[in-house]
């Protein structure tokens, strides 16, 4: 096999989601946008459902419609960008809960959707989406009339439990919502960790259930190995790939690896990626192209037939920090090239 092999462990993603779930009291959703993380929405709301998973999380109406497709119409599901214009058809086809977020999208879904559910998404603070509170005390009566679904609102900096933005936006959420008989919803992955006082009525996990942080206690969920396609000898002196951008200070090994930018592997990521060949760690040397890697395998007794760059002895995050990023972008950029073995469905 020439392309790398992403193994997907659909069985930890799903204890994932169970762990998560135990730390509240309350209902437990699944965000699966951006085609699941990057592993396949379908696949992930499967094994979601069949786990008990009842309301899943979309970004956008057109990526609900896998999730659709998948589950039938038992299941909700959210769209986060609200009712946009060109969506109604979708939405009503589908079967979506949009979450609105402006005065303009309230007022295009009760003229275009008037009997169809949705949900509200306010803005506390972080200046995204949402309805800002002068908005939301111009238009809460009305909104609440028609009963929304959902009225929620998302954290800035939930990953850092000791953010003074925090308790400010429970503080503005509660100011906003308190008293309303909707059910409310404060908490992604990051906000579960917070503690009970952000969970409301339902938590929407997301990275968390993909084996990434802020959930240090998550099982991994992804592996990814590349296989080799050469490898040569290189003199004390020569140089390799593109630019000249790396030269052998002693007598190397270099194999050249199936993988590059077009498969999620980033550019920044040269000269400073680690591969590894079991325990052994084998540098990224010279410049991440297209389709190709260069790693200096000198150590290891034999030339291997693949090197692993996601696995026990570097995770998602581990090699997110290594390219200055998070690991959402280094799940959400995995290439469309591999070859997937998927557990667990």
């Amino acid at each position: 096999m020439s392309t790398g092999r992403l193994t997907i462990d659909l069985d930890a993603l799903v204890a994932n989601w169970r762990a998560l779930d135990a730390m509240t009291q309350c209902k437990t959703a699944a965000v699966v946008k951006a085609d699941g993380y990057g592993l396949g929405a379908a696949n992930v709301a499967k094994a979601l459902f069949k786990a008990g998973v009842r309301q899943f999380f979309v970004a956008v109406a057109e990526e609900a419609i896998a999730v659709r497709e998948e589950l039938g119409a038992k299941p909700e599901i959210c769209v986060f960008s609200g009712h946009m214009k060109g969506d109604t058809d979708l939405i009503r086809e589908l079967g979506l809960t949009p979450m609105l977020n402006s005065v303009e999208q309230l007022t295009h879904h009760l003229e275009t959707l008037p009997d169809h559910p949705f949900g509200i998404q306010l803005d506390t603070g972080m200046n995204r989406l949402g309805l800002e509170i002068q908005e939301w005390a111009a238009v809460a009566e009305l909104a609440l009339a028609q009963k929304p679904r959902l009225v929620m609102s998302h954290l800035a900096c939930a990953d850092e439990p000791d953010h003074p933005m925090n308790p400010y936006q429970l503080a503005q959420f509660r100011k906003m919502t308190d008293g309303i008989s909707a059910p409310r919803s404060l908490a992604a992955t990051g906000g579960i960790l917070l503690g009970p006082e952000y969970h409301f009525d339902l938590t929407r996990p997301g990275i968390g259930m993909y084996g990434g942080f802020p959930f240090e206690k998550a099982a991994a969920v992804v592996e990814l190995d590349l296989p080799v396609i050469q490898v040569r000898d290189v003199a004390e002196g020569e140089v390799v790939g593109y630019g000249n951008a790396w030269q052998a200070t002693r007598p190397s090994r270099i194999a050249t690896v199936s993988g590059g930018y077009a498969d999620g592997v980033m550019r920044i990521l040269s000269d400073r990626a680690k591969l590894y060949h079991g325990a052994t760690v084998c540098p990224l040397v010279g410049r991440v192209s297209m389709d190709l890697l260069t790693i200096d395998v000198t150590d290891l007794p034999e030339p291997p037939s693949k090197l692993t760059l996601i696995g026990p002895q570097q995770s998602v995050d581990d090699l997110a920090r290594a390219a200055n990023t998070i690991g959402y972008e280094v799940l959400t950029q995995l290439g469309g090239r591999y070859g997937r073995k998927t557990f667990g469905k």
